[in-house]
């Protein structure tokens, strides 16, 4: 068996998933040079909600932050999460705009685009897929994982398959909410090495206390590649830890040949980075304990801290194992989607409205019954009729790709930000987060106007100060003058 590959995730998912997406591009600079040159198969650092966390609470331009992040670590692959047919945002989006994304992503920096859908409804893979092979891409579609009575290891074993026949240079298997267990990740990835012809690379996490069980069992069963985060941002709502398995594996066949000493001192380079985090509020110590309840009620990480806190807004806190024990009605209620954005984000909210109305189904949100009228792709499983036609009345269900049924509309968008947009990557911007991104450009514009006037009056204080002293230097000649030849 060859040596275990490693994907670092510190720049991306272990920030996310532990800190609210908050680490600045300024925070990730000092570690860059260490990180370039540790060997990693690639880094994770953009997609997933970076994009709209940029945007909307750090003041930066995500497109920016790539461009510089391309520039300081041009020795390793730099790796992007991307939803499909939703890019980043949270609604389909046309093929022109997938098209255009792709192009931007790959020019900008990206050298892997790791693809997903919450469904696993594969027509919402085919452009991403297409589009990031046609501009040069490495094209990672993923499988999202999850546990139900129509997602076994067969299912699993077909998708790949024909993601695959769709160009896949390698699999990702996205076990976002941690429930991949140890000894059926050895036997799902036996299977897809022994029938799948590209590298098998897992993502998990550890927020029930076994991702680094799992990763050791996937290595034994011959996983290529695996997903992990630098101590100071791992295990927990993260990933595992990196120097954990890297020790772990050290002279046996399996091992990464990364040098646990270099990874102890980029760690030490983050430590700072999570106490300001920690300091900031947006670390809690709570996402680094054991949760179990994933387990018991399949509800990721993330999507436990929407549910607290849209019951906080409503009040009605002590509600919160009830609406634990309707998510997974209402999974099942819809078809059994697995719990990854958006349909985590729906399932959730619609769990919580069943809770608070006091009846199932007496409210539905806008999202839920655009889930059940076929909006988001083809449900995996079997849905409740009845609370389909609560929701949807007598409308007919999608059944064609949802894509299909939209217009071009990347000019559309184009024109509407008009002579707003200083890039073509502004355009993109505003398509998947048209409010967040004009306020950022405002933002940005007032931040510009106001350095050039910084700049002004910096040039006008030199000129006065260079003035000042050619006027001192011509009186002291003058003295000079005046002086010379006088008697002593």
């Amino acid at each position: 068996m060859s040596k275990l590959y490693i994907t670092d995730t510190i720049l991306r998912d272990a920030h996310q998933s532990q800190a609210a997406t908050r680490m600045r591009t300024d925070e990730m600079l000092p570690a860059c040079e260490l990180l370039d040159s540790m060997g990693y198969w690639s880094l994770e650092c953009w997609g997933g909600a970076t994009f709209d966390a940029c945007l909307r609470f750090l003041n930066e331009d995500p497109w920016e932050r790539l461009r510089i992040l391309k520039k300081h670590l041009p020795n390793t692959r730099l790796q992007m999460l991307f939803r499909g047919q939703n890019i980043l945002g949270y609604k389909h989006y046309a093929d022109d705009v997938v098209e255009q994304f792709c192009r931007k992503a790959i020019e900008n920096g990206i050298d892997v685009i790791r693809i997903f859908d919450a469904l696993n409804d594969i027509r919402n893979l085919e452009s991403a897929i297409k589009f990031t092979k046609k501009y040069g891409g490495h094209c990672e579609p993923a499988i999202s994982y999850t546990i139900s009575p129509v997602h076994s290891e067969d299912y699993f074993v077909k998708l790949a398959k024909e993601l695959v026949q769709m160009g896949a240079d390698s699999i990702c298997i996205k076990d976002m909410a941690n429930l991949l267990l140890p000894l059926p990740a050895y036997e799902l990835i036996k299977r897809l090495k022994a029938e799948v012809n590209v590298p098998i690379h897992l993502h998990t996490h550890n927020t029930t206390g076994t991702g680094d069980m799992t990763l050791l069992m996937a290595a034994f069963a011959g996983v290529d590649i695996v997903d992990t985060a630098l101590s100071p941002l791992g295990n927990g709502t993260s990933q595992p830890a990196t120097e954990s398995l890297v020790a772990a594996l050290k002279g046996t066949q399996y091992d990464t040949g990364l040098d646990l000493a270099r990874l102890s001192e980029a760690a030490k380079l983050f430590r700072p980075v999570a106490d300001r985090l920690k300091r900031d509020g947006f670390l809690d110590p709570k996402v680094l304990s054991v949760d179990t309840n994933t387990l018991i009620y399949q509800v990721p990480g993330g999507m436990l801290s929407n549910l607290i806190s849209q019951l906080k807004q409503a009040n009605a806190e002590d509600k919160y194992y009830q609406v634990l024990e309707e998510v997974p009605r209402v999974r099942k209620d819809f078809g059994y989607p697995p719990l990854v954005t958006p349909t985590s984000q729906i399932v959730g909210a619609q769990a919580v409205l069943n809770v608070i109305a006091g009846e199932r189904y007496k409210m539905f949100s806008k999202e839920s019954k655009g889930l059940l009228h076929g909006e988001y792709g083809r449900l995996p499983g079997e849905v409740n009729e009845e609370v389909r036609r609560k929701a949807i009345g007598d409308e007919s269900v999608i059944t064609c790709r949802p894509a299909d049924l939209l217009e071009p509309e990347l000019e559309n968008y184009r024109n509407e930000l008009g002579d707003l947009a200083e890039q073509e990557e502004d355009v993109l911007s505003y398509a998947l987060f048209p409010k967040v991104a004009l306020d950022f450009f405002a933002r940005r514009k007032a931040d510009r106007e106001a350095e050039e006037v910084g700049r002004q009056q910096t040039a006008q204080s030199n000129r006065l100060e260079r003035n000042a002293d050619k006027a001192d230097s011509v009186r002291t000649i003058y003295v000079e003058d005046l002086t010379e030849g006088m008697p002593l």
